[in-house]
């Protein structure tokens, strides 16, 4: 089973993958750990690239050329794979795909504890990552992030910790593998 996870930036999806992951001992793949190698590659923040990334729809592209490249190989190789990224669910054959949404608040909270950043500077920074990536993915792709008809199920992950959110789609799991 090809399992994607997607949601905005602090909504825990790299959080509940690895747990996931931990719990069906299988393979994770980050699109986002993707993305920090290529600005890592050119001595940028991710913030830094995701404005160049902006400007040059190719890094995008070979982003998610490399995810759905990298989880067909994995998928080859075992029989269930997790793949976390923000279009994931676009670009990855899944059998379930699953979205995170979460409260702003929630979302800045998160990644000022995970960098140590002040709550304002996060929340500027989620902002201004999230309009940029909802830009490029709408030019690039025509996609746009805030439609969630394409998860099969959402998850509210303000309401839950990431163990509970983990347990809740090993239930839909369990739901899928006794429907088939």
């Amino acid at each position: 089973m090809i399992i994607t996870i997607s949601g905005l930036a602090g909504s825990g999806t790299t959080t509940a993958s690895k747990i996931l992951s931990k719990k069906l001992d299988v393979p994770y793949l980050s699109a986002g750990d993707i993305f920090r190698q290529m600005a890592a590659e050119r001595d940028m923040d991710v913030l830094e690239f995701s404005r160049f990334a902006e400007e040059n729809e190719n890094i995008d592209i070979l982003l998610d050329k490399k995810q759905a490249e990298i989880a067909k190989q994995l998928a080859k190789q075992h029989d269930n794979v997790i793949v976390e990224g923000r279009l994931s669910a676009h670009f990855v054959e899944a059998d379930l795909k699953v979205g995170f949404i979460a409260p702003i608040d929630d979302r800045t909270k998160r990644i000022c504890k995970r960098e140590n950043k002040p709550y304002e500077v996060v929340k500027e920074e989620i902002i201004s990552r999230s309009n940029s990536e909802a830009k490029r993915y709408h030019e690039i792709h025509g996609i746009d992030i805030n439609d969630m008809e394409i998860y099969d199920l959402i998850i509210n992950t303000g309401n839950f910790n990431a163990e509970r959110i983990a347990d809740i789609i090993l239930k839909v799991i369990e739901v899928i593998s006794c429907q088939q």
